[in-house]
Parts: C-alpha cells; structure tokens; sequence
C-alpha cells in the first residue's frame, strides 16, 4: 500500500487515544441510537451520502453487535479477529471481509500495527456495480441481491482471501484513496471501482471462504448421495441457484475432484456394497447404479479397485 496512505490511516485517533488513555470500553453514543447493540448508519454516514470510510478502533474489544448497513472490512497491515455468527474469522492482511446487515460480529482488540479499514454502505450504493456482474449466479452476487433485499437468511458474511492478487489490491487501495482524500467525484468512481472490485473477486470464487460455501458442499454430496444415478451437474446448478461454471469450480476447489468424479466414486461404492451383499448380476448392478454400458462399468471399476467385479465378489 502507498506508504502515504498508509501512515495517514496508522495515526491513532481521538477515540483510540482515550482507549489508551484510561477508558476500557466503547463509546456507545459514536455508534448506537438506543440500548439495542445495533451500530447505526446515521451515526457514521453523513446525511445524504451512501459510502464512508473509516479506520478500524484499535486497542478495544468490540462485543456483539450487529449493523443496519453493509460493511466491508479490509486489512491494511497486521490482522484482526472477528467472531460472525459464531464463526471464527482470522482476518489477514489484504484480505476482505463482507458483512451483511444483521450479521452478528464481534471483534478482538487489535494492536499498533493491525491497521483495518472498515467501508460503511447503504445497499442502494450497490446497483450499478451489481449491473456489472452480469447474469452469471456467483455466491457474491447473491450476497449482494440478499443485501439489498435485506435477506437476513443467508450466510451473513464472505471472506475473501486475496491477498496475493495484485488487480483486488489495486482496486481497493483506489476505493480507500478516493474516500480519504475527498477526490472529486467521488460517487461515480467508487461505484464503478467498486463494480471492478466485484468482478475481480467473481474471477477468485476459490477464495472465497463462507458458512455458504460449506453449506453449499453439504448440499452437493447429499445431492450425489440421493440422486447419483440419474443426477446432472445442470440439474444440480439449478436447485442451488449457480451458474455451471462457478459451481464446477466451487465443488473442484472445496473436494479437490469435480462433479463426474464424486459421481463415479459414490456409483463404484454402492456397487461394491451390492456385490457383497446382494445376489443380483453384475450387469443389473451396472445398471442399477447408472451405468447401461456394462463393459465400461467393469473398465471403471477395475481401473479403481485393480480387480473384476467377479473377483472383487468372490474375494
């Protein structure tokens, strides 16, 4: 990061200071409107604006809360820990952490050096950047439409770690830039470096890290489970709501193997359980599992087991 931009953001601030100084807790009153542990854009934002920037408080343990806003949370230097929904988010630097309206956060104290950068945004300031993504169906995409719709029952939160992916890194160093130095036209530049940013990370769903993703994995295998003889990936893509080739790559990058090959393995299991404890043919087992080449079932599964079918039953 720009050492300038840099150093401006590492100076401790007026709160910081009295968090320093003596004064163990948050101030309620910067970030809350009543006794609910709600952080409030109204409290942050400026009237008639839909994105801020502000650094991250060090030196304090924030306890649960939640926002009415979205927020995107960016490491400069150093890391912050953060609990979201019960799940423990170790946020490195140059990685991104998504939190959508109503997600449960809580955030441990961070040091001198762990300088984090938090955008605060109205969901409105998301239209056109979402126009740039296009039809394709991608967890952020969804996200975004649930942030808009104010879905609170999705994941609540993506973390992205790219931190080695010059473009992402570029582009949110010129989101921070133009916010903390007041560029002109500001509006139009961070909408679309923001819709630029989307796209980058579309481009890195591998990762992506999210309860979504891991639910959608459960979904996957229990799919395969249930439907692995007549299944389809298209059919698949359809039920989960993504498109083909981002679930190919989501289900690649989570099981290190794609979706025919977790088909093949789940076939070659049931049919090895069937020949132990079935009397039915090799060749209604075959079929039985989704395979009416007989011939080729016996080439998978000797490629796979090093032995027949017949010898495999009989052993």
């Amino acid at each position: 990061m720009n050492s300038e931009l840099l150093e401006k953001l590492r100076r401790i601030t007026e709160e910081e200071r009295r968090i320093i100084d003596g004064n163990a807790g948050i101030d309620r009153n910067l970030y809350m409107e009543s006794s609910e542990d709600i952080i409030s854009s109204k409290k942050i934002l400026c009237a008639g604006k839909q994105i801020a920037i502000r650094p991250h408080t060090r030196f304090v343990h924030f306890p649960k809360h939640t926002h009415n806003f979205v927020e995107i949370v960016y490491m400069c230097s150093g890391k912050t820990t953060h609990i979201v929904n019960g799940n423990r988010v170790e946020l490195n630097e140059g990685e991104l952490l998504f939190l959508c309206q109503g997600a449960e956060q809580e955030i441990l104290p961070a040091q001198t050096d762990d300088i984090g950068v938090n955008f605060i945004v109205l969901p409105e300031f998301f239209d056109s950047s979402i126009r740039m993504l296009g039809e394709e169906d991608t967890p952020l995409k969804k996200f975004l439409v649930d942030c808009l719709k104010n879905d609170r029952t999705g994941t609540g939160y993506l973390h992205f770690e790219v931190s080695d992916i010059l473009p992402i890194q570029n582009l949110v160093e010129n989101l921070i830039w133009t916010l903390v130095f007041d560029t002109p036209n500001k509006r139009n530049i961070n909408q679309t470096t923001m819709g630029l940013l989307f796209l980058q990370l579309v481009n890195h769903t591998d990762r992506l890290i999210s309860n979504q993703s891991e639910d959608m994995l459960v979904a996957v295998l229990r799919y395969i489970e249930e439907n692995y003889k007549e299944g389809s990936l298209g059919e698949l893509s359809k039920l989960l709501h993504y498109d083909i080739s981002t679930l190919s790559r989501e289900i690649k990058s989570k099981t290190g193997k794609n979706y025919i090959e977790l088909v093949r393995e789940k076939r070659l299991s049931q049919a090895c359980f069937m020949l132990k404890n079935t009397d039915m043919s090799i060749d209604e087992i075959a079929r039985k599992i989704g395979y009416e080449n007989v011939s080729f079932f016996f080439r998978l599964f000797k490629g796979c087991y090093g032995i027949s079918p017949r010898r495999y039953r009989k052993s």
